[in-house]
């Protein structure tokens, strides 16, 4: 069943609000910036993610095709979400497990955790490799 969580970045300049099942299931991919940033994600519809404050404070980075923007804090530096399409009611926003406020370390280490293979672009597909990510 969808929660609301509320989440942002390091500093607080960056704050938003998301409806997540995360019942259904994390993200763990081994894409170059993701295995970098040791990401832990979970997929949300862009009609169920809310930025509350801290656009002027967001950074975007993107690489390779371009489809993903890799938001920011401009002042902490912490990496709190990311999204494909507009922002807005986009396609698709993708929030870091580490920035959600409130879940304890019990249901943090509950989560179900699906490994996708975002480094060959085959993102139905799981790594042959898990256990480092």
């Amino acid at each position: 069943m969808k929660q609301t969580y509320s989440g942002g970045c390091h500093c607080g300049a960056v704050r938003y609000e998301a409806d997540i099942d995360l019942s259904k299931g994390t993200l763990r991919c081994n894409c170059s910036i993701c295995s970098k940033s040791r990401a832990w994600l979970a997929a949300v519809d862009g009609h169920d993610f809310r930025l509350l404050q801290g656009s002027e404070a967001l950074g975007d980075y993107q690489f390779g095709a371009k489809r993903i923007h890799h938001r920011f804090c401009r002042h902490c530096g912490v990496k709190s979400f990311g999204h494909a399409g507009p922002l807005e009611g986009g396609a698709f926003v993708a929030v870091l497990v580490s920035c959600l406020d409130g879940v304890s370390e019990p249901e943090l280490a509950a989560l179900p955790i699906m490994y996708i293979d975002g480094r060959n672009d085959a993102f139905e597909s799981s790594p042959q490799e898990t256990r480092h990510l």
